[in-house]
C-alpha cells in the first residue's frame, strides 16, 4: 500500500520521535547522572506522546507501525563513541541529542503543512511544545559544559 503525502509526513515524524528515544536510551549511561536526571522527564513524556500518536495514526490516518532501523541506530551509536574519542563524551552527545531534535522539528513542520484530524492536532502540538523545551533545556546544558 502506498502512503499519501500526509501519511509520509505523519510517518516521518513517528519515526523521528522513536529514533529520539531510542538514541537517548542507547546513550544514557554516558550521561553524568545529574545530565541524565534533567533530561529524563522529557524523553518520559515523549514515550507517552509517542505511544498516543501511533495509536491516533493508526486509527485516522491508516499508518500501521514499522519497525525500527536497527542497522541505522547501530550506526549512530558507533559514530557517536568514535568521535567522543576526539572530544568530550557528554558534550558530544548533547550535540547529537540537539541535532535530533532539529530534525523532529523539521518532521513536524512539514506534517503542518497536511490537514490533520482535529484528535490528532493537540498531540503534535504537545509534541512541537516537548520539542522545544527539550532545545531550551539541551542548549542550557550545553551552555554550561564549556
Amino acid at each position: 500500500m502506498f502512503l499519501d503525502n500526509r501519511q509520509v509526513a505523519m510517518d516521518s515524524v513517528l519515526e523521528a520521535l522513536a529514533d529520539s528515544l531510542d538514541y537517548f536510551q542507547d546513550n544514557q549511561e554516558r550521561l553524568r547522572p545529574t545530565l541524565r536526571d534533567k533530561l529524563k522527564p522529557h524523553y518520559e513524556q515523549r514515550h507517552t506522546d509517542l505511544k498516543e500518536l501511533r495509536e491516533m495514526a493508526r486509527k485516522y490516518l491508516r499508518i500501521l507501525p514499522r519497525d525500527a532501523d536497527v542497522e541505522r541506530d547501530d550506526y549512530l551509536w558507533l559514530w557517536s563513541r568514535l568521535k567522543s574519542f576526539v572530544g568530550n563524551d557528554c558534550q558530544v552527545l548533547i550535540n547529537e541529542l540537539l541535532e535530533q531534535e532539529r530534525g523532529l522539528m523539521q518532521s513536524l513542520a512539514t506534517l503542518y503543512t497536511h490537514p490533520l484530524p482535529d484528535a490528532i492536532e493537540p498531540l503534535i502540538e504537545r509534541c512541537l511544545k516537548g520539542c522545544r523545551a527539550l532545545i531550551r533545556e539541551l542548549y542550557r546544558l550545553q551552555k554550561q559544559r564549556r
